[in-house]
């Protein structure tokens, strides 16, 4: 009995140092002052996300990217004093508005702090999406931690009050849903999601998951579900939420029920405790008509070794060290942000990591084969566009190239297959979530897929210091770069990526594209001993540049179009001519675009180009990173801190906006702002060599 109430004591020892909570965990490793449009707070992957739309999270409800109503409600009663720190305020009036004195958002965590009466609260909402622990990054459990503070120093009698709206689980409000209360092995959960589950049914750009389960675990505190109106004056009234209700079935849009967890803390000076939130597809993707489930879920596609309760207790038994590890994720993308700019482009990094990762699904396929698709959000709904990721690229190559291979792999194997057959790379390879062939009409963006996924096979190859990668694929390589030979020189009327902006022949940004792409192929024949290859494509990428400036040249900078003078645009692609240091393009060609558009700037920003005043902020970091030093880059990044801080668009950033009013065009939280850390990616290459 001695030995077995030792061992129970050692055990209950290690279970409390993993779940113990440090103070730092509620202060952000550096207070930010950009004030983001649209708050991240819970965020996985495409469908589940919720933003807080608002300066302050007591000023209105909830949403999805998409606007529609995800209500998260947090009420703290302090001494039977009942006060609104989070959602909107209910019909029924009467809670204090806490006061929100500070909000700092961080790669992987958001904080904030309020003043409720003589206590002050602190929250915490995490996505442990940790770019190198796949895991992680896969795994639709966010924390929600909390931490409560007396500011006249003495106790107080505390209760905490965190509840989610049913509708977090539907696409349309009134779709009928079922609520319910479920014990497992001694762990009860709120569960909620839709009567009729059509998994991987519905597929479109704005559109919310309407199949699998959103769940609140009863773990630090008591769950239960109701309506909202009762659950929160019950609350206010007596400190707890209890309902008699196990199941509810909601047929209409006013009686949708709520998933509430309420933690007493009793009476105390200084308290804290953490809940989670999940979310189970049942299954995520469709990839080639064969259904997946997530990374997280399973090491092959039909052996599931892990439910969304064995990913609950895991990491609720991991908590602190998780804590730990997202923590030192937001130092280092903040670090690196600030070394390779300064402070408002470590803020905008670190305000759009969460943005950039829950765009994307991780799974792996029935060969093993790990792949990561994006979702192009607001724009067309399109799955593994691959024009998103060429722009999205630098942060994945710079932490983590193996997720760059996720989103390019499927469409090599796409060309390998015989599926698609021209001679240039698919655009994309379906309607998210279901991954079948492309579905972007007509051929697509044939210059501007080639060339991307050209450059960033080359990119990947330099990183690995081998070309194993694309060794399967070499045939299928060989077939684009000649395609781009034979039409990048001056591209006919084609679409490239800025599709927006229309058709448009002789674009010389797109011109640029192919030359790089063949130059890319060139390096890659190097590393395979090809010198002959490498001699015969890199000569033909120099003497396509030598013409390119020839053909471009406007005086003091480079034509939007080779037939069109008086004009001008961004000419991003060129970067990876100062990337790589091989020196395509003639000297002062950079340098001389560069001096160019620092007289075009406005407000918010420089134009894409002549003819509209909109812009596209991922090109704009590609282009300052062009930029000869530090101070120069700075020139173009401190713009789009302004319209970020400033614009009355309130979604998650947009990538498509106007530099003059700051509003934005169109497309919301998408994949490309992972362009933003293309100058971090250019200074970890520097500072290898």
């Amino acid at each position: 009995m001695k030995r077995i109430t030792i061992f129970l004591a050692v055990a209950l020892g290690i279970s409390s140092l993993a779940n113990a909570q440090s103070p730092e965990f509620f202060k952000p490793y550096k207070q930010t002052d950009l004030r983001l449009p649209s708050v991240p707070l819970v965020n996985n992957d495409p469908y589940f996300t919720i933003w807080s739309p608002f300066d302050k999270l007591t000023d209105g409800g909830t949403v999805h990217w998409t606007g529609n109503s995800k209500s998260l409600t947090g009420l703290l009663r302090v001494d039977g004093t009942t006060y609104r720190f989070m959602g909107k305020q209910p019909s029924n009036g009467g809670f204090k508005i806490a006061v929100q004195k500070s909000v700092d958002v961080l790669a992987t965590n958001t904080y904030y702090t309020f003043a409720c009466g003589p206590v002050e609260l602190d929250l915490v909402f995490t996505a442990p999406m940790l770019i190198d622990e796949l895991n992680l990054l896969s795994t639709p459990v966010n924390y929600f931690s909390y931490q409560v503070r007396s500011t006249d120093g003495a106790k107080h009698d505390v209760q905490l009050y965190y509840e989610a709206s049913s509708e977090i689980a539907v696409n349309k409000a009134e779709q009928p849903a079922i609520t319910t209360l479920m014990t497992l092995k001694g762990v009860t959960y709120a569960k909620t999601g839709t009567i009729e589950q059509p998994i991987l049914d519905k597929k479109g750009d704005h559109v919310c998951i309407d199949w699998g389960y959103f769940y609140l675990p009863a773990i630090n505190g008591t769950v239960t579900i109701g309506k909202p109106a009762d659950l929160q004056n019950a609350f206010a009234a007596t400190g707890k939420a209890e309902s008699k209700e196990n199941e509810i079935i909601c047929r209409k849009t006013e009686d949708m029920p709520a998933l509430a967890l309420v933690h007493d803390f009793g009476s105390v000076s200084q308290a804290s405790s953490f809940a989670m939130v999940g979310y189970d597809e049942i299954q995520d993707i469709e990839y080639m008509y064969e259904r997946y489930k997530a990374y997280w879920a399973c090491n092959k596609r039909d052996i599931f070794i892990k439910t969304i309760f064995d990913a609950f207790k895991d990491m609720q038994k991991k908590y602190s060290s998780i804590m730990l590890k997202c923590r030192a994720m937001d130092k280092r993308i903040y670090d690196d942000g600030f070394e390779a700019g300064d402070k408002k482009y470590a803020e905008i990094l670190s305000g759009t990591y969460r943005h950039v990762i829950g765009a994307h699904k991780l799974f792996v396929d029935k060969n093993g084969q790990l792949l990561f698709f994006s979702k192009e959000n607001d724009s067309n709904g399109c799955v593994n566009t691959v024009d998103l990721t060429y722009p999205s690229a630098p942060l994945f190559l710079a932490y983590n190239p193996e997720l760059q291979k996720g989103m390019m792999r499927s469409i090599f194997e796409y060309s390998r297959s015989g599926r698609w057959t021209r001679p240039f790379a698919a655009h994309d390879l379906g309607t998210y979530p279901k991954a079948n062939g492309q579905a972007y009409g007509g051929d697509g963006m044939p210059l501007e897929e080639a060339g991307n996924m050209l450059t960033l096979a080359a990119e990947i190859c330099r990183l690995d210091g081998n070309t194993s990668f694309v060794d399967d694929y070499w045939d299928i390589l060989t077939t684009w770069t000649n395609y781009l030979v034979e039409n990048g020189q001056d591209p006919a009327n084609q679409l490239c990526t800025d599709d927006f902006a229309g058709h448009w022949a002789h674009n010389a940004n797109l011109s640029v594209k192919a030359i790089m792409g063949i130059a890319g192929y060139a390096l890659m024949a190097k590393q395979r001993g090809d010198n002959e290859t490498y001699s015969k494509y890199m000569g033909t990428a120099k003497t396509m540049a030598v013409k390119w400036e020839e053909m471009a040249s406007d005086g003091d900078h480079y034509r939007l179009a080779f037939d069109q003078p008086d004009t001008w645009s961004q000419k991003y692609n060129m970067v990876w001519d100062k990337l790589w240091g091989i020196n395509i393009f003639p000297a002062g060609t950079i340098d001389k675009e560069i001096a160019y558009y620092l007289t075009k700037q406005n407000r918010y920003g420089l134009p894409l180009d002549i003819r509209k005043d909109y812009t596209k902020n991922d090109w704009i970091m590609w282009t300052a990173s062009m930029a000869k030093d530090k101070e120069t880059f700075l020139k173009f990044v401190h713009p789009v801190w302004d319209y970020i801080n400033e614009t009355e668009s309130r979604v998650p950033v947009s990538d498509w906006y106007d530099t003059k009013t700051g509003k934005y065009e169109h497309f919301i939280m998408r994949s490309v702002v992972g362009g933003f850390w293309m100058k971090v990616l250019m200074d970890k290459e520097t500072s290898k060599n």
